[in-house]
């Protein structure tokens, strides 16, 4: 079984009002020390791993915003990863990049050294959402990024939205999808806006600065995108993403498929071994482990077979095809329909999941209700 890969970029020109990830104003010394020690890091697990772990089959590059490298920083770590990893042929190979952050000649340089995918974080087609959300780029610039990525040569696009950001009109969201639909892109992803705890954009909602969205129109928005989208010939093959035929995101279907991938960086998290463990997420400390020939660990935990299971089915759930249950059979030796014969009869009954001899999806009542479905296996 080939292994997914990422590398974290802990880098943005500005943190946007509602990111909790781990990510830091860029500068060229913080740069340096980061492609130093993630060089470093690379050569300690190529040297430590089988060859059957060093086999690839997706490489995703994100963050932060990967772009705020320069494409000569880029790629040295892609020339770094196909000395020491065995990247197949047909692997996949994403950068995200911002609006505003590139060039023709920036992708370009990203094409010839072997990125086949691109990932643009546009979110919202608004300046004035954009502006909510605090993110650097105008409408514009996202359009222009799009037409730079196909004239660099770029066939494969996935394009971010987000909907239920405050102030956000139906009539706002489905200009989006619209013009989402106009760019053509091969993958769109769309996600509800989560505030996070601790955010610029939580502290203002708490001070009632700003109003979050109606949990009754970000539904109306989810449905209308389903709608929409596959409307027009993309499949809704997870909750949040849709493709076209043959182009689902690889990479995400590792996560979602609950199999082994290595992350490396600063904050990067790994399922390997049968261990899920994270990297430090201060690059000081991060980089000084690794001076020190450690690894950059700061979290280790070991996971039990019934976790591993329970992970594997709501994981697997976010799939609108759901849980091949034979497959399941097969790497746990247990039926699903056996250990969690309680959760699937009350979560059928209320028409939030449907059983049949071979799968176990999520009904078109229980899409929205995803989370409510994903607590009975935790």
């Amino acid at each position: 079984m080939a292994n997914g890969l990422y590398i974290h970029v802990p880098f943005c020109l500005k943190k946007c009002l509602y990111c909790s990830f781990a990510s830091y104003p860029v500068n060229r010394v913080l740069t340096e020390t980061y492609l130093k020690a993630l060089a470093r890091e690379i050569k300690m697990y190529s040297l430590a791993l089988s060859d059957t772990e060093r086999t690839v089959s997706s490489l995703f590059i994100g963050g932060g915003t990967p772009s705020c490298l320069s494409v000569a920083g880029l790629k040295a770590v892609i020339e770094d990863l196909k000395s020491s990893f065995i990247l197949l042929p047909e692997c996949e190979i994403t950068v995200e990049v911002n609006p505003g952050t590139v060039d023709e000649a920036y992708l370009s340089g990203l094409l010839e050294a072997g990125v086949n995918r691109l990932s643009i974080g546009i979110q919202a087609l608004q300046d004035h959402l954009l502006e909510v959300l605090g993110r650097v780029h105008q409408a514009e610039q996202a359009l222009t990024a799009v037409s730079l990525a196909r004239k660099a040569g770029f066939r494969n696009l996935n394009l971010d939205f987000i909907f239920g950001i405050p102030g956000q009109t139906s009539a706002d969201w489905l200009e989006t999808l619209g013009g989402a639909l106009a760019l053509a892109p091969e993958h769109i992803a769309i996600y509800g806006l989560q505030i996070e705890e601790g955010t610029p954009l939580e502290r203002a909602v708490a001070r009632g600065q700003i109003a979050p969205c109606p949990e009754e129109l970000e539904l109306s928005m989810y449905r209308a995108a389903i709608d929409s989208l596959t409307g027009h010939g993309y499949e809704h093959y997870e909750i949040s993403n849709f493709a076209r035929p043959g182009r689902q995101c690889s990479h995400n279907l590792i996560y979602w498929l609950n199999n082994p991938y290595l992350g490396l960086g600063p904050a990067a998290h790994s399922f390997l071994r049968g261990e899920r463990f994270s990297n430090e997420t201060s690059i000081k400390r991060y980089s000084e482990k690794i001076c020190r020939e450690e690894y950059p660990i700061e979290t280790r935990e070991k996971i039990p077979l019934e976790t591993e299971m329970a992970e594997t089915m709501f994981l697997g759930l976010r799939l609108i095809k759901g849980i091949d249950l034979n497959m399941f059979y097969r790497r746990f030796d247990r039926r699903p329909e056996e250990i969690y014969r309680k959760e699937i009869a009350g979560l059928s009954k209320d028409g939030l999941v449907e059983f049949s001899r071979e799968r176990l999806r999520l009904t078109g009542k229980g899409l929205p209700l995803a989370n409510r479905v994903f607590r009975e296996f935790v």
